[in-house]
């Protein structure tokens, strides 16, 4: 009995373990906070500088691509703030050079109005139409990439969910956007962290 016992405990929790699958990566930060050592722009590196912690984007179009590592399957988080007016966005899995980088945008827009795609969409995907968050506070933008499913969430809620049936970028680097002189966004506590393979 005592062996039936032990063996079926044993066999519980190889399938719990089973059942759990591969974890994900350790997060590991993007920006040391002052300085953009491990980050590049595509055009225009006038555009960023660090201010207090912060990578603060103003000035021409330019995108700022962390180059230590690409996005397969990934996490993608930041804490943002953006002037009233302005627009930015976080790619991921998107192709490294000049001009609006191949991949995938998680938009930054709370008040922009010529772009009615706002803050937490999957750009021209998967757009929302309604400002989550006030302009000139500090909020959160995390993405979840994982196979063909992409996950935003804006301050921890999900506001998309959604599987790209024709898996229209599978690989690439993160980066952020500089959109336009009249715009001046910040980021900082930047996040990245390797997921297992999409099922």
């Amino acid at each position: 009995m005592k062996f039936l016992v032990a063996f079926l405990t044993a066999g519980a929790l190889a399938a719990s373990a089973f059942a759990a699958g591969p974890k994900p990566g350790k997060w590991v930060k993007m920006f040391n906070g002052k300085d953009l050592e491990g980050w590049k722009a595509g055009e225009r590196p006038e555009s960023w500088k660090v201010e207090n912690g912060a990578i603060v984007g103003s000035g021409g179009v330019s995108h700022l691509f962390w180059m230590k590592q690409e996005c397969e399957n990934c996490e993608f988080k930041a804490k943002v703030w953006l002037r009233k007016g302005a627009n930015s966005g976080m790619y991921f899995r998107a192709a490294f050079g000049p001009g609006w980088p191949k991949g995938y945008e998680a938009q930054v827009n709370n008040s922009y109005v010529k772009d009615p795609k706002k803050t937490g969409s999957l750009y021209n995907f998967k757009n929302i139409t309604e400002q989550l968050v006030p302009d000139e506070t500090w909020w959160t933008q995390h993405i979840i990439a994982n196979g063909n499913h992409i996950i935003i969430k804006v301050n921890d809620k999900v506001v998309v969910d959604y599987v790209d049936e024709k898996n229209t970028y599978t690989k690439g680097y993160l980066a952020l956007q500089q959109h336009d002189p009249g715009s001046m966004v910040m980021y900082k506590d930047l996040m990245f962290r390797e997921l297992p393979a999409g099922k």
